[in-house]
């Protein structure tokens, strides 16, 4: 049961995401993303059709998505119950709600795929909905 959040639990969703047909319905994906949860910092790796690796606080992501825990277990536990998340969970509704930054980047090329490939990204974390993920 993978403890969210850990390298374990990403490496869990990327190795669901590689066995998935996400990469076939919408095409490869290259980049870098970073995930901030309090002060942990993770890297997942897309590269062509599979997820190439997943390392805590290494790396220089091409955006990062950042919230508080409690926001990253409300989105998990939504898509948890819903086998994917609802509108209000969705990482496109959550980096447009405004009241805080969410995808960030001191690039704005770099940060742009994750506007290109938010949907791809979206797959990745609805892959948890099957997982027994427990919460640190």
């Amino acid at each position: 049961m993978p403890v969210f959040p850990s390298v374990e639990w990403f490496r869990e969703a990327a190795d669901r995401l590689n066995r998935s047909d996400s990469f076939a319905r919408l095409g490869s994906c290259d980049a870098v993303m970073g995930v901030r949860v309090g002060e942990r910092r993770f890297t997942v790796t897309f590269a062509a059709f599979a997820v190439t690796a997943v390392a805590e606080a290494a790396g220089d992501p091409d955006f990062t998505l950042t919230q508080p825990p409690a926001d990253w277990r409300a989105m998990l536990e939504n898509i948890r119950a819903n086998g994917r998340a609802e509108a209000l969970h969705t990482l496109n509704s959550l980096d447009l709600r405004g009241d805080e930054e969410f995808a960030t980047g001191e690039d704005y090329t770099r940060r742009d795929l994750f506007y290109r490939y938010n949907q791809t990204f979206q797959d990745y974390f609805d892959m948890s909905a099957d997982m027994e993920t427990t919460f640190a």
